[in-house]
């Protein structure tokens, strides 16, 4: 059938990809390799499986770039967002979610689709014709990597993702810790209430950074650098920096008061996040780690709280491979050398959850519009999705780029805002306003 379309990948791009071309009455055949051929990250079969964290990271529309993002996704009628809005977790001012509850419901929506079916098979080259999205991920297959690089002559870039160990919530002392999100932020009770904290003084800190530095590593494959991106660099590669980066990062104890000691001011705390829906699971937040597992069970088990902690999943570290998508994609994610065939997703080049699902939103529309014969109008670089789109296919560097999550610097300034800190919350406003109404007007002459 010439008329369907083909994608290559069922994560979070491949699946929101899917969904909108079946939406758009396309039928859509969905190649997934696992769990025939898996990978050392993953761990089933469904589709947009969670594998790094649980988090959407902020769901504020106004103020956050990633929250805006959140808000064009939903009006685009994105059953990512669907989804993760169903099996939402308490999280103060960010969108967690159950993550096997959330991939199984992403699962079941696509395969009772009757526009949609899967084909369990891994695609090792780049098709000749046809209508396809390549949403393969950072964790694109070696054959089809070496074909990619074989058709556009140029290598792929790489870093290195990490992954967060995830604790066992009756293994914490909650003589120790205590419940609160930063500044008690969130609507609810259960959302002031969301993360677990651990608090350190500055002996029990100093003698954590000391064991971060010594633990035992894990070794690079052969043919490897360590290349890593810095808005998920592993905890031990940050204390290398300098000793006081983790204070100034993920272990801040900033606006929290430990009911335990109230008039006392941890040095560092450690934040743990609920992993699912029944509260049984923690992941440690920002403790993604190369450290060998006996190192890791070890080291963490000086935090305050967690000393007897039993791990349901310790870190890990992987490769994530993209494509230099400056030089190599045009303006509506298609493969300059191969225009029938589109890439969406981490493998862009954009970096979270959220930004490689909006890649396959918009992914999924072209291709769409394509298949019947008409083409869309050019996204607003005014828009969160629009300013991704647009740094990735053009507005990056091509000689330095690297993986990018979205943010107010890939926007166009708004005309009569000041600039600093003071006229911050206006200019973000004025941002997210702008791009409400653009997206809006874009939405509309969409179709």
């Amino acid at each position: 059938m010439t008329d369907t379309l083909h994608i290559v990948g069922g994560g979070m791009a491949g699946s929101e990809a899917a969904w909108q071309a079946a939406s758009a009455g396309i039928d859509v055949v969905i190649h997934e390799m696992r769990p025939k051929t898996g990978t050392f990250a993953h761990k089933t079969g469904d589709l947009a499986e969670m594998v790094c964290s649980n988090s959407f990271r902020s769901d504020d529309d106004e103020q956050n770039a990633v929250g805006l993002l959140h808000w064009e996704m939903r009006a685009a009628g994105s059953l990512i967002m669907e989804m993760a809005d169903t099996h939402r977790l308490p999280a103060g001012g960010a969108l967690a979610v159950d993550r096997e509850a959330f991939s199984q419901g992403v699962t079941e929506r696509l395969m009772r689709h009757p526009r949609i079916r899967r084909e369990d098979t891994e695609i090792t080259s780049l098709p000749a014709d046809g209508h396809w999205i390549f949403a393969t991920g950072p964790l694109t297959s070696d054959a089809l990597g070496q074909a990619i690089r074989a058709e556009t002559g140029a290598e792929a870039l790489a870093f290195f993702d990490a992954i967060a160990p995830i604790v066992h919530f009756d293994s914490i002392d909650l003589s120790k810790a205590w419940f609160q999100s930063r500044y008690d932020k969130g609507e609810t009770e259960e959302e002031r209430t969301a993360y677990l904290n651990c608090p350190m003084d500055r002996d029990q800190y100093e003698a954590f950074i000391d064991a971060l530095l010594t633990a035992e590593k894990t070794a690079f494959h052969e043919g490897e650098t360590a290349g890593y991106f810095d808005g998920c660099l592993p905890i031990e590669v940050m204390a290398e920096r300098g000793r006081e980066t983790l204070r100034h990062g993920p272990m801040k104890p900033v606006g929290l008061t430990n009911p335990h000691a109230p008039h006392i001011k941890a040095h560092a705390i450690v934040q743990l996040r609920r992993d699912n829906a029944l509260g049984t699971l923690y992941n440690i937040v920002g403790f993604q780690t190369k450290m060998k597992y006996g190192a890791q069970a070890d080291v963490f088990r000086m935090i305050p709280g967690l000393e007897a902690a039993r791990f349901a999943r310790l870190g890990g570290i992987h490769r994530n491979t993209f494509l230099n998508s400056p030089t190599l994609l045009d303006a509506e994610l298609r493969l300059k050398s191969r225009p029938h065939i589109r890439f969406a997703g981490q493998v862009t080049g954009v970096e979270g959850y959220v930004e490689s699902s909006a890649m396959g939103l918009l992914a999924g529309r072209l291709a769409a519009a394509a298949i019947k014969g008409h083409s869309l109008p050019p996204v607003p670089a005014t828009t969160a999705t629009g300013a991704l789109v647009t740094h990735i296919t053009g507005g990056a560097e091509a000689k330095t780029f690297q993986p990018m999550n979205v943010n107010f610097g890939l926007f166009p300034p708004v005309e009569g805002l000041k600039g600093g800190r003071r006229g911050r919350r206006d200019r973000y406003k004025g941002y997210t306003d702008r791009a409400k109404a653009d997206w809006t007007g874009w939405l509309g002459a969409a179709g």
